[in-house]
């Protein structure tokens, strides 16, 4: 049976991901992004994270020996994950400091993660990018999701449901939205 590009594409948009923006500096000096939704934590000893990215993409051609900032964005950063992918709407937009490792980075993001390049991996129309984390940055606030083909945000009255040995969050608590959630003991 054939897979139709659309429907599959259809079909992932059902995993809620965060939204992130990859920054990084062309070689003219000045700094590029674009909107990623494929971001993952890949490990702890090396600090590795991934992410994926169009090979079509400017940014793809640029990832492959420059320092990189994956930046997460928070809920109220709807048009700068717009404006990142593709569809100019700020006049002006609000760059933080530069990290450590040279990597430009955006104002007001959940957490940054500041990463130099570590390798690089063919992933059909795709290349998966592995970063060495250098460093990072995180403040609170709620994240900007994506969800079939739509940004949202996890609603005000939701709150905290305990995940213990998680490791995760101030208080080992991981954030979830106000829908029932199986616990690690129901999924076994």
């Amino acid at each position: 049976m054939a897979i139709d590009p659309r429907e599959l594409r259809r079909c992932l948009g059902h995993f809620t991901t965060g939204v992130t923006v990859v920054t990084c500096r062309a070689p003219d000096g000045s700094p590029h992004g674009a909107t990623v939704n494929a971001f993952t934590a890949v490990s702890l000893d090396p600090p590795l994270v991934l992410v994926s990215l169009d090979r079509r993409s400017r940014i793809s051609r640029l990832l492959e020996a420059v320092p990189f900032t994956v930046n997460v964005l928070e809920a109220a950063q709807q048009e700068v994950a717009l404006h990142f992918a593709g569809r100019p709407c700020l006049e002006e937009v609000a760059w933080g400091a530069d990290t450590g490792c040279g990597a430009p980075g955006l104002a007001h993001c959940l957490a940054s993660v500041s990463c130099t390049p570590w390798r690089h991996y063919d992933g059909g129309d795709h290349i998966l990018y592995l970063g060495e984390v250098q460093e990072f940055r995180i403040r609170t606030g709620r994240p900007l999701l994506f969800h079939t083909g739509e940004f949202h945000g996890l609603h005000h009255d939701a709150g905290p449901m305990p995940w213990e040995g998680s490791g995760d969050g101030p208080s080992a608590l991981s954030w979830v939205a106000d829908v029932p959630v199986a616990q690690p003991s129901d999924l076994r």
